[in-house]
């Protein structure tokens, strides 16, 4: 039976990404065993020239955040699957780094290029086995099969 306590979830850090469909394919294979719960989050956050100057036609990234990240989530388990999703505003690093006080485990994907520009988990991977409050699953994004 999963917990409802922090320490029972297993986070894993969602971008659109392979790595990060895999991440979460690979959270799922982890919590089970564990009876622990999934908490798939997506972090975004406003480009730098934002900021600075209103330009038009650039509303709605936590809209689309929130988009990516069910799409996401629902690619990679199915559309009937028990995940939890967050959408944190901030840099990816520290938002996961955060989420990791009181989980069981956190879930990044190697390498990601996220289909939404302050989605990125890619270098944040190694940012979070450095300094995360809990263990870390880096996972590597199954290579395509070439022979064919």
């Amino acid at each position: 039976m999963a917990s409802d306590s922090a320490s029972g979830t297993v986070v894993v850090g969602v971008d659109g990404s392979d790595a990060s469909l895999e991440a979460l394919r690979e959270a799922q294979r982890l919590a089970e065993p564990l009876g622990a719960d999934v908490e798939a989050i997506a972090v975004w956050e406003f480009p730098q020239m934002y900021d600075g100057y209103t330009v038009m036609g650039i509303d709605g990234f936590k809209e689309r955040a929130g988009q990516i990240l069910q799409e996401s989530v629902n690619k990679a388990l199915g559309p009937d699957n028990n995940v939890r999703t967050r959408l944190v505003r901030g840099a990816a690093r520290q938002a996961l780094i955060e989420a990791s006080k009181g989980a069981r485990m956190l879930v990044v994907g190697r390498r990601g290029h996220g289909r939404f520009g302050g989605l990125l988990i890619g270098s944040v991977s190694s940012a979070c086995v450095a300094h995360a409050h809990c263990p870390v699953v880096v996972v590597h994004t199954p290579e395509p099969d070439k022979t064919h």
